[in-house]
């Protein structure tokens, strides 16, 4: 039986504009425009379905033509959509302009919507259910913080492990009062500092100063750098896979979080889980969205091979 993994969060509309040649701040530049489901927490669900997990994902929906586009792409990638739709409501949307080399100039972020998904929803019978029936929690910063920390709550009353995905330094303050009920945290060296309010030198530093705020393990991405990741005590940093010929870097982050995932609650050690994530992240990079259509277990073996093993620090 497949193992259940419930997702709260962010399902929207991705929209990327591409620069086709060198930026050129203040002025027009020719590029292409991309339009796409995406959202943290969605991008991470679709990943663990296409990983082999049975995903639920709840997250607050538009009624408008956005919302039923994210509802078609859950059903595509075997997610099971429980949406709060809000008939009368927008479905909030990511805008970001992307430079030639897939990284990103700028994004707008327009999510008031979230604010909507209160504590008092997970209340309602079928959240409660969901809960219950889940393996693994893990949601993102997207929703409300008093949301954030009922879910924290309400999954710790379970006894169930709890993940979480940063999403920006802006939104990923909204953790700290729930931080030490999270297991994993998924974050960047810049919504690090947002947390801990400092940015240490040594990047070995960084489960430390995590931990002094009650984090009790995470991944710490740092871009083509070494992440770091740690947990139970055990601290190991992990150079990305060096992939050519990047198309996009949008929901990178995310997918590392899935074969991360995905690799602790097989059992396997947080060393190789982190390698399974970076693997998921390289095939992410490579492709123009910002979740891989050809993502399975048997794909992040074989881009194993591109992943340098880790390195163990303590």
């Amino acid at each position: 039986m497949k193992q259940k993994i419930l997702v709260l969060g962010g399902a929207h509309l991705d929209r990327r504009g591409r620069i086709s040649g060198a930026t050129v701040a203040g002025a027009s530049n020719p590029g292409s425009w991309f339009e796409e489901p995406g959202g943290g927490g969605f991008n991470a669900a679709r990943n663990l379905a296409r990983l082999g997990f049975d995903v639920t994902m709840i997250s607050p929906r538009g009624g408008d033509p956005v919302g039923e586009m994210v509802s078609e792409a859950a059903d595509f990638a075997g997610v099971h959509d429980r949406p709060f739709v809000f008939l009368d409501r927008k479905t909030p949307t990511y805008t970001a302009i992307i430079e030639n080399d897939g990284n990103l100039v700028i994004a707008l972020a327009d999510m008031d919507l979230y604010r909507m998904f209160m504590p008092r929803r997970l209340s309602i019978r079928a959240v409660r259910d969901a809960f219950a029936a889940a393996d693994f929690i893990l949601f993102d910063a997207n929703l409300p913080a008093d949301t954030l920390a009922s879910i924290v709550e309400r999954a710790k009353a379970l006894g169930k492990a709890v993940g979480a995905i940063a999403i920006s330094p802006a939104k990923a303050i909204k953790l700290k009062p729930c931080i030490q009920g999270i297991d994993y945290l998924f974050l960047n060296e810049a919504e690090a500092a947002a947390l801990t309010g400092e940015r240490p030198n040594d990047p070995a530093h960084w489960p430390s100063l995590l931990g002094d705020i009650g984090l009790h393990g995470g991944v710490v991405t740092r871009g083509q750098r070494e992440l770091i990741a740690f947990a139970d005590r055990r601290v190991v940093a992990l150079q990305p896979a060096n992939i050519e010929g990047v198309a996009d870097v949008t929901g990178a982050g995310d997918s590392l979080a899935a074969g991360v995932i995905s690799g602790l609650m097989r059992g396997i050690p947080l060393a190789d889980a982190v390698r399974e994530g970076a693997a998921a992240a390289a095939l992410t990079v490579q492709s123009p969205h910002a979740v891989n259509e050809n993502l399975s277990p048997d794909l992040v073996r074989e881009t194993l091979s591109l992943v340098p093993p880790a390195r163990i620090l303590h």
